[in-house]
Parts: structure tokens; C-alpha cells; sequence
């Protein structure tokens, strides 16, 4: 079962009153599409039939060599990453959920951040972390929206009480960025996806 953390104030809550749901962001009722580096699969797509823009998008990340630094090779897709790596982890305490590859902060700051060239309303992903971890979603003045936590450390093989690869996500009208941080721990990202 998986199992979700969300937050839509900027108060912190204790554990118990974080709610846990599968899936915040509703992309059952959404046109989710599986974005990959390359835009050939979207342009074999198109092949003379009006093409409607996704209302959802999910990063494919195993296209990205392990150890490589991402920045812009989401950008068609409407996004920029900002101190993020590809790795496949060696460590089992950070599994990846589906595939190989997750994301990570590519410094020791604990610190990733996503960019949005259109706003979006809804980012989510799957989290694990070696420490509590914050989601945060700004405006376009660097606002603070809205902020999702991640109480507690959830590495694979711990005595925690959360799973590894909790499922964060945040809603709030209009992102423009989007960071997680973890305070000088490490974390890993993986299913990165946002929806308008």
C-alpha cells in the first residue's frame, strides 16, 4: 500500500495529524502522459491528429546515465531542474519504486529544486529520506504557497514507521517552483510529476 504525506498549510504538523491518501493529486481524472527526454515519442504521436496538451506529466528518468546532472532535459516538457542528479542507488536503504533511476540533490546540502515554465497546481513524487524532509511550492514572486512534510527519516531496512518511497505531493493554485530539502540529509525522488 502506498502511502502519502500532504500538507496544505504552513504549519508544520505533528505525525499523527499528517494525513496519508493515496493519491492527492487525482491523475485518474487527469490525461497523464510519461514524459521522456526526447520528444520523439510525442512527435510520432501527433502524425496528423490534433495533439492535446497533458493535463499531467510523469518524469521517465531511465534515460538518464547514472551520475548524469539534470538540469534541462525536461525543459520541453515545461520543466528545469536546479542542484539534481541522476543516480541508480547502491545503497538499499534508497530503493527506487519502479525502474533503476531516481533523482537526488547533487550536493551535500540536502537540496533539490523544480521549475515550471507554465504553473502547475499539483507536484508530486516519491520520497526517501535519511531525515525529515520538506516539499515546498512557491509563486512566481518566490512566494511560499504551500509546504508538504515528510516527519521522519523512511530509509528501506529502518525501524521506521514510514515506508521507503512515500508518496509527497502538493496542491496549490499556480506553482512556479517547487523544492525539497532535507537539512543537510540525503533523499532520493522518483515518479517526479506534476499536473495543471
Amino acid at each position: 500500500m502506498v502511502k502519502q504525506a500532504t500538507l496544505q498549510s504552513n504549519q508544520v504538523p505533528a505525525f499523527e495529524d499528517a494525513k496519508f491518501e493515496l493519491e492527492n493529486c487525482d491523475v485518474q481524472n487527469h490525461n497523464l502522459v510519461k514524459a521522456s527526454i526526447s520528444r520523439v515519442q510525442l512527435d510520432e504521436g501527433i502524425n496528423n491528429v490534433e495533439f492535446v496538451v497533458p493535463e499531467c506529466i510523469c518524469l521517465n528518468l531511465e534515460e538518464l546515465k547514472c551520475f548524469e546532472s539534470v538540469e534541462r532535459q525536461y525543459e520541453h516538457w515545461g520543466v528545469i531542474f536546479n542542484n539534481t542528479l541522476a543516480i541508480q542507488p547502491s545503497n538499499p536503504a534508497f530503493p527506487a519504486i519502479s525502474g533503476l533511476t531516481v533523482l537526488m540533490s547533487s550536493s551535500k546540502g540536502g537540496f533539490l529544486e523544480a521549475h515550471f515554465l507554465q504553473p502547475v497546481n499539483c507536484v508530486s513524487a516519491f520520497v526517501t529520506s535519511s531525515q525529515r524532509l520538506v516539499l515546498s511550492a512557491y509563486d512566481r514572486d518566490r512566494q511560499l504557497l504551500a509546504q508538504t512534510i515528510l516527519p521522519g527519516a523512511n530509509l528501506a531496512n529502518s525501524d521506521s514507521t514510514l515506508p521507503p518511497n512515500t508518496l509527497l505531493s502538493i496542491k496549490a493554485h499556480e506553482i512556479y517552483s517547487v523544492s525539497f530539502c532535507a537539512f543537510d540529509g540525503q533523499f532520493t525522488l522518483d515518479n517526479f510529476r506534476f499536473c495543471v
